[in-house]
């Protein structure tokens, strides 16, 4: 067993009186990538921070090995305005590293060049993705041993976060993460810190193994629990309900899950009519809205059309659940508000279902009273009782589903955790009655309990979903489709979760590569028909990109070999820092190449099988 680098003894620290935690002992090595897990308000931030050597120990002791770096990309970093991108990443270098004579200017632009921010920029310009790119770039400039990571993936969208798990990958350090992203922590980790009332349990395997490893301890817990207390027993069966809820997702469920996706692939192409109009009826029709041909166009300040969305097609009947995905700022909000009819599209027609009564996840919480208590957000004025989706129940039984203990019932709003007002906003919300439920980011800032609950909650929700998310994981086991929306407006729909989508994604690819590769004779009049339709430059740029698309990564690797030698920067700095904009340039073009190669390639596939 390798020696440890960093480690705690006997860590303890206090809280409002009393210890957070007690006793704790860890030790991190080299290789290590550790997922730390506790439920929310267990202590996991305070403890990362306490390895971080951010807060003082209140007993035991902190060791770090001579020499040893240690950086730590907080939840909600410290960015200064008036900084630029470079200075903020500068600030993260350890103090003294250009007097030891070391090219601090060559460390930043290498750094910089790796994440794909220009260091010019002022922070305020930063969207939230590139924000946590420059913050990843500080807290790696110092060529850390170890990386201390809390709650990475929040904000981000899935193409930054396969973006951040590629850097991670390359990291040879050792890692130390708090996220709730269970996708994330299955790809980046090999061991397991278990923050669990006030104890520190550890596993040598990574986080796919946690629900089985964790269940099996609080199953001993609880045998041993009734023998001894029964308050040690009910509190025991309460930390448990998280773990459980995990495991609940049982064979039957997934069945019904995937018999719902094969009815959606079953479905005909859709229809449209009319445009923006709710149709006729009485009775609530099983269409919950239908589109045929939307595009949604913008102006920008130059007076130039962006093409948000462009030619959706698509029918969402009752019971559908439906994922939205694509990148920050590619229009997932504008395509939910089409659909939801808050929004008029450019061209196409929009046709709504009768009856729909939606309730939407609110994710800033304004809609509630920091001054109420539990009990009057959620009951029904004098009754201690609320309607929920048309059963009566207690307050505090209902409370009790969504993990809430029963002395919190009285609590003000305001003495909650971004957690747990999460959690109460969940339980007034899924209360309502309802026939359509929007979800806009709503895994943004919860806790992993609450996600289970979430989930747990829209699985036996009988309405119909849509939800724009970023989690992987969440999506594989919801939705019954995916719509991706890619740059440039392009929007399609796989039947199936996020890896349903990767995976028809690939397919498609290969189906177009091999059509590329590989003409056969007997299809070449379908082929002259296609280049009828296909204009030229369309033509010419499917024949030619693929060259352009090869000459290019063969530049980017030789000028990413140039960029490596340490003593570039020092002979021609300006050189240096031309290639480095070459550089960026280049890999902006290689993926714009890509993009449309990719769609020209869709399109011939669609006009030849037409």
């Amino acid at each position: 067993m390798a020696a440890p680098i960093l480690a705690l003894q006997n860590a303890r620290i206090t809280f409002g009186g009393g210890d957070l935690f007690s006793d704790i002992s860890l030790g991190v090595e080299r290789g290590m990538r550790i997922a730390l897990m506790g439920r929310n308000g267990s202590g996991k931030s305070t403890l990362l921070k306490a390895i971080a050597g951010d807060i003082d120990l209140d007993g035991g002791e902190r060791f770090l090995q001579t020499g040893v770096r240690v950086s730590y990309l907080r939840q909600q970093p410290t960015i200064i305005p008036s900084r630029t991108v470079y200075e903020q990443v500068q600030s993260g270098l350890p103090k003294g590293t250009a007097d030891d004579g070391i090219d601090t200017g060559y460390m930043v632009d290498q750094v910089l060049v790796g994440v794909g921010i220009d260091g010019s920029r002022q922070l305020d310009t930063l969207s939230g993705g590139e924000a946590r790119r420059v913050s990843l770039a500080e807290a790696l400039v110092s060529e850390p041993d170890v990386l201390l990571l809390d709650e990475p993936t929040n904000h981000l969208d899935i193409n930054t976060i396969l973006w951040l798990e590629g850097e991670l990958k390359a990291f040879k350090g050792a890692l130390l993460i708090i996220s709730h992203d269970r996708q994330f922590l299955k790809n980046m980790t090999n061991r397991l810190f278990w923050l669990d009332r006030g104890q520190l349990r550890t596993h040598g395997k990574g986080f796919a193994a946690f629900d089985e490893w964790s269940e099996e301890i609080l199953r001993r817990e609880e045998v041993e629990a009734k023998k001894l207390d029964k308050k040690i027993a009910e509190e025991t069966d309460w930390s448990r309900k998280g773990i459980t809820a995990r495991r609940a997702r049982n064979e039957g469920r997934i069945r019904a899950l995937h018999r719902l996706r094969a009815e959606r692939a079953e479905r005909a192409a859709p229809v449209g009519s009319a445009k923006l109009t709710v149709s006729a009826g009485s009775k609530s029709g099983k269409t919950v809205v239908e589109v045929h041909d939307i595009s949604k166009i913008y102006m920008d300040n130059n007076e130039q059309e962006h093409n948000v969305i462009s030619k959706f097609s698509t029918k969402i009947q009752r019971g559908d659940r439906v994922g939205i995905i694509g990148p920050n700022g590619a229009g997932k909000t504008t395509l939910l508000k089409i659909l939801m009819g808050e929004l008029a599209p450019t061209t196409g027609d929009v046709k709504l279902g009768t009856n729909l009564t939606p309730a939407i996840f609110d994710q800033h919480r304004d809609s509630l009273d920091p001054d109420l208590s539990l009990w009057d957000t959620l009951a029904d004025p004098g009754s201690g009782q609320l309607l929920v989706r048309g059963e009566v129940r207690h307050v505090v039984a209902y409370l009790r589903d969504f993990l809430f203990e029963d002395r919190q019932a009285k609590s003000p709003v305001k003495s909650l955790s971004g957690g747990e007002k999460n959690r109460l906003l969940l339980a007034k919300l899924l209360a309502r009655e309802s026939n359509l439920l929007v979800l806009d980011e709503p895994t943004n800032d919860l806790d992993m309990e609450t996600l289970d609950l979430l989930q747990e909650m829209l699985n036996s929700y009988s309405g119909t979903l849509l939800v724009v998310s970023h989690d992987r994981d969440f999506l594989d086991q919801l939705v019954t489709s995916t719509i991706v929306i890619e740059e440039g407006g392009y929007v399609d729909e796989y039947v199936g979760g996020y890896s349903d989508y990767i995976r028809g994604r690939k397919e498609r690819a290969k189906k177009s590569k091999k059509t590329a590769d590989k003409k056969p004779l007997q299809a070449e009049n379908r082929e002259k028909q296609s280049r009828k339709k296909l204009t030229y430059k369309d033509q010419r740029d499917l024949e030619h990109l693929p060259a352009e698309i090869e000459k290019l990564g063969a530049n980017i690797v030789k000028l990413e070999k140039e960029l490596a030698d340490p003593g570039f920067f020092n002979k021609t700095p300006e050189l240096f820092n031309a290639s480095v904009a070459k550089l960026s340039e280049q890999k902006v073009q290689k993926e714009t190449y890509e993009d449309r190669w990719l769609e020209l390639e869709i399109l011939q596939e669609e006009m030849n099988g037409a």
